[in-house]
């Protein structure tokens, strides 16, 4: 599915000479973020797992839909550096990262944006189940955040902006496992925007 999107010149570009990370980038709000910015000037490292997630029971993205985030971009010239990885495994994340700053050279803005979905009361839920769902919403946010954050140091500033829910501020029947990740994940954003501030790198959480 493509996205309508109005052009913009570089001079006016809200993003211009930017480079985000956005993950889950492949589809969803995390193409429509990986695509947004380049079209207000941006270069952009697209990461998405492209792969079955263990407890998740809909179909995840795959490295076709990452490509076609790809050429969404590219078709507004602007420079896209794709990679695979997955949230919950810090050395290749961190790898992933890596490789792709250095491939467009730095990194400016943080999309944490990576995210599984799953329901169930929660007495029924299963270790495995509650484990995943923190693992990818909350643990790989964070992990996210560290891989990223040197980078954005470097720069001397940065943003970062935390992927949350209308769940971070109540509670959701048959959701205790991703309310509970989406709360954590407001804690984060907090403890991280009083981290670094002194630093000129602003963290904030984003409501889905």
């Amino acid at each position: 599915m493509s996205i309508e999107l109005p052009s913009f010149t570089p001079e006016g570009a809200r993003a211009a000479g930017k480079i985000p990370l956005v993950t889950g980038a492949a589809r969803g709000q995390g193409r429509s973020h990986a695509v947004r910015l380049p079209a207000e000037g941006a270069d952009v490292i697209a990461l998405d797992v492209c792969a079955p997630v263990e407890t998740v029971r809909y179909t995840l993205a795959s490295s076709d839909d990452l490509a076609e985030t790809a050429r969404q971009v590219e078709a507004l010239d602007r420079r896209v550096w794709t990679a695979e990885g997955d949230v919950r495994e810090l050395d290749g994340l961190r790898r992933a990262v890596d490789t792709s700053v250095e491939a467009l050279g730095g990194l400016d803005l943080v999309c944490a944006n990576a995210g599984i979905v799953h329901s169930a009361p929660a007495e029924e839920l299963t270790e495995q189940e509650w484990s995943v769902m923190l693992d990818v919403n909350l643990s790989g946010t964070w992990r996210t955040c560290k891989v990223a954050i040197p980078h954005l140091r470097a720069r001397g500033a940065g943003a970062i902006v935390l992927t949350s829910s209308v769940a971070r501020l109540k509670g959701v029947p048959a959701l205790a496992h991703y309310s509970a990740a989406k709360h954590g994940v407001v804690g984060l954003t907090r403890t991280l925007a009083q981290e670094l501030a002194s630093e000129r790198i602003h963290p904030r959480s984003a409501p889905t």
